[in-house]
């Protein structure tokens, strides 16, 4: 059997390390603050934001919640950007998507201070993080890279087979992985022969968002396995979540693998409030909390 890669253990275990950071800001008169906006009443964001809103304050952070109807003009989004943007008190900014079809998501996001998009998704931090720079990195990925390097240590020389090419996820995964020195291969679903692709994999993220799409034969013995998919599907006339890997087969070939629920989700969130203390301390001119960046 594999071993199990516990993210809501580690997800706990970098809180705490956040915690510690953010009292020592505090013993200097510094207050690492998110901001978090949410446009309309979408159950499973509102969801989201609550938790996000809880762990802020638990950490020890200052939260501002912006909660705006599912009509707000842009414009008026836009301006709450810009007030955000020049608050010294916010040092992270959160726009939670999806937005409302009236709203470029592009648009919206490209108008945050990229210094305090702890999302990593304006354009400059897509950049800065393609060409090995200082950035804000997005906070999935930077979960999984956290507990690859927990897990094995040094990931160089490893072959990395990130299985999606998402803005949010597989193309940032493969960066960070590149950073590490892994050898990497992006695949998809038009990739020839993709399960002998992933075959090769000493590490196999698999991020495409369909169901168990992974099975046990496309895994290389021993793998490492991150499963960032969360689908909702029925099974025994219930609504269960599983991956996108099939983990019950998965687990007797890999090495070690993440569940689902358990296992990247948690992470997200824990990154996000990581993200949020290294922006604190650039905006300051500190030294960046050791443990908590690429």
């Amino acid at each position: 059997m594999a071993t199990i890669i516990d993210g809501k253990a580690f997800a706990a275990k970098v809180r705490g390390q956040v915690a510690e950071h953010v009292a020592r800001l505090k013993a200097q008169g510094i207050v690492p603050g998110l901001a978090v906006v949410l446009v309309g009443e979408d159950p499973a964001s509102n969801v989201y934001v609550t938790n996000k809103h809880k762990m802020t304050l638990e950490v020890g952070m200052a939260s501002f919640e912006h909660r705006l109807d599912l009509d707000t003009p842009e414009a008026d989004l836009l301006a709450l950007i810009d007030r955000l943007n020049a608050d010294p008190a916010v040092h992270g900014i959160l726009v939670q998507l999806p937005l409302p079809a009236h709203m470029d998501a592009a648009k919206v996001i490209n108008a945050l201070d990229p210094a305090k998009d702890v999302d990593g998704f304006h354009i400059l931090n897509v950049g800065l993080l393609g060409t090995g720079q200082k950035a804000m990195v997005p906070c999935t990925p930077l979960g999984c890279l956290m507990m690859l390097r927990d897990h094995h240590g040094s990931l160089s020389g490893l072959n990395a087979v990130v299985l999606g090419r998402s803005n949010i996820v597989g193309k940032p995964m493969a960066q960070l992985l590149l950073g590490d020195s892994c050898t990497v291969t992006i695949a998809h679903s038009r990739t020839k022969d993709l399960a002998e692709v992933c075959r090769r994999a000493d590490i196999l993220v698999a991020a495409v968002g369909r169901a168990e799409m992974v099975p046990a034969d496309w895994i290389k013995p021993g793998a490492t396995v991150i499963d960032v998919g969360i689908n909702r599907v029925e099974r025994d006339g219930k609504n269960r979540l599983v991956g996108d890997v099939d983990f019950a087969g998965a687990s007797q070939v890999a090495g070690a693998i993440t569940p689902v629920p358990g296992g990247v989700g948690p992470m997200t969130i824990a990154c996000l409030l990581a993200n949020t203390v290294t922006a604190c301390c650039r905006a300051n001119g500190l030294a960046e909390p050791e443990g908590l960046t690429p």
